[in-house]
């Protein structure tokens, strides 16, 4: 399929409409409305809610990858290795990164297992490693993936559109974040960066334990 303007506007409405319903689907809002009328569906909502957001994902990466156009720019020569191997090292770290979250929480067995039906995440803060760097390892580590890759104009939109989504999103997941945490997080908001690390804002492995020892 030819690339057009009209292609383009169409692709960013789909990761709009993309955005919008994943955000709205994971507000607490969402959830109280949910736990309020059919309380016996919370233990299957997190479970719920990662299936559609992946089955969501189908139509916009289709239409990214469908839409043929001439390359705006393209990793040669040294900067082939040096954007492939940021790109591996970022992938590394996010399959490290997994050590330190309670998998059985994110896809939401734990909650289908327990018959969870609170609004509240179960998962305990961790400061894990990356954290210390960056409040939020697996955006910043997504960012660096997607921003290494060959671009057409198709691919700069779907990276762009993801970028403001993380950005925004990581805005609206520490609401949350502070709703469960409270002073917590954000003494840990103060000390470490939201999206890029930064050599000035690092946690030490003391300061992180200082930090958790406080909930």
């Amino acid at each position: 399929m030819q690339i057009s303007v009209q292609n383009i506007v169409l692709l960013s409405l789909i990761w709009l409409l993309y955005f919008t319903v994943h955000s709205g689907l994971a507000s607490l809002s969402a959830k109280r409305f949910v736990a309020a009328k059919w309380p016996d569906f919370m233990p299957y909502y997190r479970l719920v809610f990662n299936a559609v957001s992946l089955l969501l994902l189908i139509p916009p990466i289709w239409f990214s990858h469908s839409l043929d156009g001439p390359v705006l720019w393209k990793w040669d020569g040294a900067l082939f290795f040096v954007a492939n191997g940021l790109a591996v090292l970022a992938a590394v770290g996010f399959y490290w990164s997994l050590n330190y979250y309670d998998s059985s929480e994110f896809t939401g067995l734990r909650q289908l297992r327990g018959g969870t039906k609170v609004v509240e995440d179960q998962e305990h803060f961790v400061i894990s490693p990356l954290h210390r760097f960056v409040r939020h390892p697996w955006y910043f580590l997504g960012m660096v993936i997607i921003w290494t890759r060959d671009m057409n104009a198709a691919f700069l939109v779907t990276a762009a559109a993801v970028s403001i989504y993380f950005i925004i999103g990581s805005k609206l997941e520490e609401r949350k974040l502070i709703v469960y945490y409270g002073d917590v997080y954000r003494r840990y908001m103060q000390r470490v960066s939201g999206l890029f690390p930064v050599p000035w804002r690092v946690l030490s492995r003391r300061e992180g334990r200082e930090i958790m020892g406080k909930l």
